[in-house]
């Protein structure tokens, strides 16, 4: 086992392998990485780092984050908060319960932050887990109480923040068991969480309930919710637009359909993988060794 001081090298990260490649030396990632704020509006920001992309609103209500990366990156997005006229963080919605997405729990709930997530999330968190990466195996701990969600939904939940109505939707397993996407409705902005992956191929936490099938359906679910105009910040990569995310159920949903085609006649893993299922995709998405091994995990079970 990898100890948890280097958890955040997991896939969870990007699942492409390229953007792993970059995180070996992670503690000098997360000592030189800055934090960049691209503005979507007034008040209202992505910012990206090490982990997770983060979306912030500022305003009258106070300050909300969704996700918070690692706890070595909270003193740097807190400076740029302040630098952008907000103080303490009041919220923080996690979008699931992968480290690199949560780790700074630690850190902003002892200060007075609330969490709030899917109660799937929550649960996860209070226990020590164990998430499959295939060329590796990654342990994360549970989280202390001062870490961990203090409001949690099952399938949906509504806030009113800084003049805003967010939308938090849960459509069943997809990159996890509780997986959360969180609708910025004045804003016409989608964070997605790991259910979409901008960076490569995504990571389908398959020993812990994620899935294939899952990620595509929750991936549809979500886009009966949005316009041709929405914004799609992704769990990792660029922010995308709504037919990024329609192109990328797309190939999710061909890929799916190819491997069930042979795992059908019986096909193992290696030949899955030597059929190539994800060809045309691979030179912009990256290594699929992972995803595919994942995928057939969920795929095969069936």
């Amino acid at each position: 086992m990898i100890s948890a001081r280097f958890l955040p090298v997991a896939a969870f990260v990007c699942a492409a392998a390229p953007a792993f490649a970059q995180l070996q030396d992670l503690d000098e990632q997360l000592r030189t990485t800055p934090i960049r704020a691209d503005k979507l509006a007034e008040n209202f920001y992505v910012l990206f780092g090490v982990g997770g992309n983060i979306v912030l609103t500022i305003g009258t209500s106070g300050v909300l984050l969704v996700d918070d990366q690692f706890t070595q990156m909270a003193p740097k997005y807190k400076a740029t908060i302040g630098d952008l006229g907000g103080g303490k963080i009041d919220f923080v919605i996690n979008t699931h319960w992968h480290f690199d997405h949560s780790n700074a729990n630690q850190t902003l709930g002892p200060e007075g932050t609330w969490f709030i997530a899917h109660e799937n999330a929550r649960t996860m968190m209070t226990k020590h887990n164990v998430v499959n990466l295939v060329t590796r195996t990654i342990d994360q701990p549970a989280y202390p109480d001062a870490a961990l969600p203090v409001i949690v939904y099952d399938h949906a939940m509504q806030m009113n923040f800084n003049g805003e109505r967010i939308d938090l939707l849960h459509f069943g397993p997809a990159h996890t068991t509780g997986d959360t996407a969180v609708i910025f409705r004045t804003h016409n902005v989608v964070h997605m969480g790991d259910v979409y992956n901008n960076a490569g191929y995504p990571f389908i936490d398959a020993a812990n309930g994620g899935s294939l099938s899952g990620t595509i359906e929750f991936s549809e679910k979500v886009l009966e919710e949005l316009d041709a105009n929405t914004l799609v910040v992704p769990g990792h990569g660029p922010i995308a637009r709504y037919q990024d995310l329609v192109d990328y159920v797309s190939m999710l949903t061909t890929i799916r359909d190819r491997m069930s085609a042979l795992i059908k006649s019986g096909a193992t893993l290696a030949q899955v993988v030597a059929a190539q299922p994800t060809a045309e995709w691979d030179e912009k998405k990256g290594d699929p060794a992972t995803f595919l091994n994942r995928a057939y995990a969920t795929l095969s079970k069936h």
